[in-house]
């Protein structure tokens, strides 16, 4: 017996000396062949440049920068990620070659909270993007929409009446502009009638907020998801099931107001009404049903997405610019004159505001 396995060793070397140098010049080839990245830090063996993953900030991408010029290449685990530092740069990636750069990276949050990319922002670019896109431009903010939209005129006079009363007090600017743009946001995608639901649904927006931001190993190395990534899916899940939970119900009232409704008022009807006339589930009797036939139908997962991406869009992003606005316009008093003379010779000044002012 051990002289039989005697016999066969130098054939098991052989062939293991055969398939490394196989291996070692397939290697070789490959990169022989390949683009070579552009200059970066140097990384360890399988992990790369994992060790620097959270000393990525603006300040650190800034000094690598400096340190191997304009575009700086790093190796994370499986993943291979790009700094751009150089205007040249930056208008070669976002103008010259926007198409090749348009997609979005997806990790572990954005993959699970957004339906495998159902929605608009995460989408690939692609046909079923431009339909998106167009039905968002055509129905959702259309000219014609934003004048039926009353509640942003009652908004800001609610806010303007809210200062009036504490003049000569200190006020939470910030929260009060919060509040403004999620009203807003919140009765265009729902409606009023859903009012008494709001505080609901904004702690799921901020959960979602949360959870976009987080970065789990997992995005690096999913061969390690079933143990890295356990806590972060099951906020993930939590998550998730609230928003289904909330929105399912807003759809389901949706659609069965309208079966009771044979007619209704277009300046009536909310964002969730419009993306119901695309609904593949619906039975398509709708006013909207010739014009509905040149686009794709839309799942309940696409609705979702889209709601979600106007409620991200439509809160903290608006009250952010209001609140950077403003400061800006009292650092700068000769501007702020400038802007308040704009206002008092605007006509339509006796409703306090309007849209329609340029």
């Amino acid at each position: 017996m051990d002289s039989s396995l005697q016999a066969f060793q130098p054939l098991l070397i052989f062939i293991i000396l055969a398939l490394s140098l196989l291996s070692l010049l397939a290697f070789s080839f490959y990169h022989s062949k390949r683009i070579p990245y552009p200059p970066g830090p140097k990384g360890l063996p399988i992990i790369g440049n994992l060790s620097m993953v959270n000393q990525l900030d603006h300040r650190s991408l800034a000094r690598l920068a400096k340190t191997y010029g304009g575009i700086v290449h790093l190796k994370m685990c499986r993943v291979d990620i790009v700094s751009i530092a150089t205007p040249q740069m930056a208008r070669e990636v976002l103008q010259a070659q926007d198409l090749i750069f348009s997609n979005r990276p997806a990790t572990m949050s954005t993959r699970y909270l957004t339906y495998d990319r159902a929605d608009m922002v995460f989408a690939h670019y692609s046909p079923f993007w431009r339909q998106m896109r167009k039905i968002c431009v055509m129905k959702l903010f259309s000219r014609k929409q934003a004048n039926a939209w009353s509640y942003v005129r009652e908004e800001v006079g609610s806010l303007i009446q809210t200062l009036s009363h504490t003049i000569g007090s200190p006020v939470n600017v910030t929260k009060l502009l919060f509040k403004m743009s999620n009203n807003m946001t919140f009765k265009a995608a729902f409606g009023s009638t859903l009012l008494e639901s709001q505080e609901f649904f904004v702690s799921i927006v901020k959960e979602f907020s949360l959870l976009f931001g987080e970065t789990s190993m997992a995005d690096f190395m999913p061969w390690l998801e079933w143990i890295v990534g356990k806590e972060l899916k099951k906020r993930l899940v939590q998550a998730r099931q609230s928003l289904d939970v909330f929105i399912d119900k807003v759809i389901d009232d949706h659609v069965a107001k309208e079966r009771r409704i044979s007619s209704r008022d277009e300046n009536e009807t909310d964002m969730v009404d419009e993306l119901l006339a695309f609904y593949s589930e619906k039975e398509d009797n709708s006013v909207n049903s010739d014009y509905s036939q040149s686009f794709s139908k839309l799942t309940r997962d696409n609705i979702k997405g889209i709601i979600m991406d106007v409620m991200f869009g439509g809160t903290e992003t608006i009250a952010i610019a209001a609140e950077w606005t403003m400061s800006e316009l009292m650092k700068n008093p000769e501007e702020l004159k400038r802007v308040q003379q704009e206002l008092i010779n605007q006509p339509n000044q006796s409703n306090g505001s309007d849209t329609n002012d340029k």
